[in-house]
């Protein structure tokens, strides 16, 4: 299985890319794992509804260059469903099992993600109703799609 993330904006906190790392040999072991970012928009402070979408369009067509058609499209978004970590291995288990052989998850810059990458993700995946920035989201993710495959392999983990 393959798996890519796709995240807006770089990860400059050293503590940060040491865990990317950490968690990206961890998943050596069950994936092919791919890290993309792509550029972020500068948000003016007090910028206009009208620009916020403009921005999130911009990063959106940034994303979506990166989305294979044959691949599941996940897009963490707020209002998303939400999931236990073992019904997301049960997810991952199930993908695999139809056929399915890349899972691309998406997380959006401070704005969140544009209606159209909205529109085109297979599955909207919502951690939590709180606001997380988007370098600490691509920690958890990486963790809970390791904790996944841990539970699917049967191999004990943390509960």
């Amino acid at each position: 299985m393959k798996i890519t993330v796709i995240g807006v904006g770089k990860i400059k906190e050293k503590y940060f890319i040491q865990a990317l790392e950490e968690y990206g040999k961890r998943l050596s072991r069950y994936c092919k794992l791919e890290i993309i970012e792509v550029n972020d928009e500068k948000t003016p402070d007090q910028a206009s509804e009208a620009k916020e979408e403009q921005i999130k369009k911009a990063e959106g067509g940034r994303i979506l260059k990166y989305v294979k058609d044959d691949a599941y499209t996940v897009a963490l978004a707020i209002e998303g469903g939400r999931l236990s970590s073992t019904e997301l291995a049960d997810k991952i288990l199930r993908l695999g099992v139809d056929g399915c052989s890349h899972i691309i998850f998406i997380i959006g810059g401070s704005l969140g993600l544009s209606e159209e990458v909205l529109r085109r993700a297979d599955f909207k995946l919502s951690f939590s109703r709180m606001t997380f920035p988007h370098q600490m989201m691509r920690v958890i993710l990486l963790e809970q799609i390791y904790r996944a495959y841990r539970i699917n392999s049967n191999e004990p983990y943390h509960k």
